[in-house]
Parts: C-alpha cells; sequence; structure tokens
C-alpha cells in the first residue's frame, strides 16, 4: 500500500529514517517550501511558472547479498503520471558517504535531487549495505581486524542492478540514466558495460580511473571490514589540493556543518565514537588498491555504448582531471561522449559555491538531443 500525507505548507522535509520492510513504502507530497527554494528555482524554470510540488518515496530492496537491503528514495513532480527512459535516472553514491545525505540535501534550500526532478525528472538515489539508511551486515558492529572488507565493487555492481531492475518493473521501461559519483563511477560503469541495454545515458561525475599512486605495503596494507572518519578528516580531505587564497570562500556558510550533522546521524554509532567517527565500508578501498593503484580496472569502458558525460571539477585531488582524460580516449563504443571541467572545484563541488554549473552541465547532457 503507498500512504501520501500532505506536508503542511510552511514546512520542509527532514532527512528521512529508513523503512525496514519492502512492504513499507513511505510517500510524501512536498508542497512548495521557502522563499529560498523559490529563489533558487528561478534560474530553473520560466519566470511565470513556480517550481513543482515534488512527492517523495522510500524503499528497501532487497539486495543480491543474503540479508541486506539497499536504501532507495525516489523524487518526482507531483502528478506525474507517464514515465519514460529519458526521464527516468538512478544515482549511486561514492566510497565514504551515503547519496541519502548529499545527492538529496538541501542547501540554500534545494538539493541536486530537487534540481533534476524539478524538470521533469522521476529522479531515484541508493544507499548500498553497510551505508546510510541501508542496512548494516553484521561485521559492522563488531571489531572492524575481526572481518575482511565489506561491500566489494563486484558486489555493488550487483546491487546497484537490483535497484535498476525494480525501478525498471515498477515503472515499465527497458531503460533508464545511470549517474555515479566518485566510486560510483566505477559501480555505474561496470553496470553500463555488462547491461547496455539497459542504459539510456551514462553520467559519471568525478570518474575513478587508473591511478598514478601506488598502493601502500606492509602495516599500511592491512584492511579490516570498514574504516571510520571524523569530521577533522573529512575536512582535511575536502580541502586538499585547493588553493590557500580560495579556501575561506569555496564552501557557503554553514554547508559543511549541515552535510556533516546530516551524514554522521545516518551511522547509528557515529555519536558514541570519540572523537564522534562515521563508518564506511573498505571494500571500495581494498579495490582501489588491487585494481586501480595496480594498473587495472574493474571495468571495460570499451562495453559502454550509451552517450556518456564525464565532469568533474578542475581541484578534484581524490579523481584528478588526468583519470577522467584517460577514461575519455576508452569509451569507444559510446554514441557520443562529452567531458566537462568545471573551475574553483573539488571532488565534492556538489556541496560548494559552484555546484550550480555542475547540476546545469548534468541536466544539459540529459536533456541535449543526440548530436548526430
Amino acid at each position: 500500500m503507498i500512504r501520501e500525507t500532505p506536508m503542511p505548507q510552511a514546512a520542509c522535509p527532514t532527512q528521512a529514517h529508513a523503512l525496514r520492510s519492502l512492504a513499507r513504502i513511505a510517500v510524501r507530497a512536498v508542497a512548495p517550501r521557502s522563499c529560498a527554494l523559490l529563489l533558487a528555482a528561478l534560474a530553473v524554470f520560466p519566470a511565470a511558472a513556480a517550481p513543482p510540488a515534488l512527492v517523495t518515496e522510500e524503499a528497501m530492496v532487497a539486495s543480491p547479498q543474503a540479508g541486506q537491503f539497499i536504501y532507495v528514495r525516489n523524487k518526482r513532480p507531483a502528478g506525474l503520471t507517464g514515465f519514460a527512459a529519458d526521464r527516468t535516472l538512478v544515482f549511486v553514491h561514492g566510497a565514504t558517504y551515503p547519496a541519502s545525505t548529499a545527492f538529496d540535501l538541501e542547501l540554500g534550500g534545494l538539493s541536486w535531487m530537487e534540481f533534476i526532478a524539478g524538470q521533469g525528472f522521476d529522479v531515484y538515489l541508493l544507499d548500498l549495505p553497510g551505508y546510510g539508511s541501508a542496512t548494516r551486515p553484521a561485521a559492522m558492529d563488531q571489531p572492524a581486524a575481526a572481518n575482511p572488507p565489506l561491500e566489494t565493487t563486484a558486489e555493488a555492481v550487483r546491487d546497484y542492478a537490483a535497484v535498476v531492475d525494480w525501478v525498471l518493473a515498477r515503472r515499465h521501461l527497458d531503460r533508464l540514466d545511470v549517474m555515479g559519483w566518485s566510486w560510483g563511477t566505477t559501480i555505474a560503469g561496470g553496470f553500463a558495460a555488462e547491461h547496455p541495454d539497459k542504459v539510456n545515458r551514462l553520467v559519471l561525475y568525478a570518474p575513478v580511473w587508473l591511478s598514478h599512486a601506488t598502493p601502500p605495503t606492509g602495516d599500511a596494507a592491512k584492511l579490516g571490514a570498514y574504516r571510520t572518519v571524523t569530521r577533522e578528516a573529512a575536512m582535511a580531505r575536502w580541502m586538499n589540493g585547493v588553493p590557500e587564497d580560495k579556501k575561506a570562500d569555496l564552501i557557503p556558510p554553514g554547508w559543511f556543518d549541515q552535510w556533516q550533522a546530516a551524514t554522521w546521524a545516518s551511522d547509528p554509532k557515529a555519536a558514541a565514537a570519540d572523537p564522534p567517527a562515521l563508518r564506511a565500508p573498505n571494500g571500495v578501498i581494498q579495490d582501489i588498491r588491487g585494481y586501480y593503484m595496480s594498473g587495472k580496472a574493474t571495468y571495460d569502458p570499451s562495453r559502454i555504448t550509451a552517450p556518456t558525460l564525464l565532469v568533474q571539477a578542475e581541484w578534484d585531488h581524490d579523481t584528478p582531471p588526468y583519470m577522467a582524460q584517460a577514461l575519455f580516449g576508452l569509451l569507444s563504443a559510446a554514441k557520443w561522449k562529452q567531458y566537462d571541467l568545471i573551475g574553483e572545484g573539488t571532488h565534492t563541488v556538489v556541496m560548494e559555491k559552484n555546484r550550480m554549473q555542475l547540476f546545469r552541465s548534468v541536466q544539459h547532457f540529459l536533456e541535449q538531443p543526440d548530436p548526430r
């Protein structure tokens, strides 16, 4: 059964809690929110049109991994009844942080997910097992060293495929748009290479590819089931590679705090650590070292046939531009391809002052006609 609950006119939605049953799907009809959202939308919608009310649905989709469930959130315009491959998109997150607290985090009154849904899209995000609002394997409640790394790229590709198949079935489609961020680009790219018939267009935001770095050895190479990340470590990683004179105004006031609070709150054990720390599965680290730092990849880009966009920012220290530029040349079977580089941004430009450049770049790619 689907339940619809109108939001009060002045209310803004909060980060949702995961449902723990496939049979329970909560739906919210989101009324036009704040003046901030209306002002942000003026750049998106014609002057005479108000931003559409959005509907939010949440579900837990069974993972191919026994006992695990993937958290899925859907946003679309209220009243949308016709669904199409070129207006349906599924987004997957990166190595450390969930999609639910980045792709759909309202900053300045607007999230990227809402921006895309506001263009008439049926948009989905997912949190993989061990992240955000998904279920967590039992090994995450044990000491990290007691178990091997969790949620490998191969497992993540199968999890992503399960969500895509769920969306295709519920919308009676045979293909849709696929998008990943960071490690999520190896998931989205791997899915697109394995299932080219199910991909309409592919977006790789801050793509991972073969690294110039070398994998660690000795004690530094030891990996447990998961790792922990503090607020200070997250900020240091974010600012890595940013010129000193550009750091102060890179992130609008309050945005880092808002993101950090929402993300750490998604881990039920983060607050109990001293200092508070977020847990993140280590399968990705194992694969980055064993593949991308060792001259190998987890998928073959020459098998991707969908039109493909590679987009990132110039100060991306996690996945430097040389990675995307090398990958671009290997997309030999893509119907057409595009590479966009955004100035004055990092790996996390999605939550920085220049994020609208990212939003518009991706939106233009999704909506433009085939060039040939």
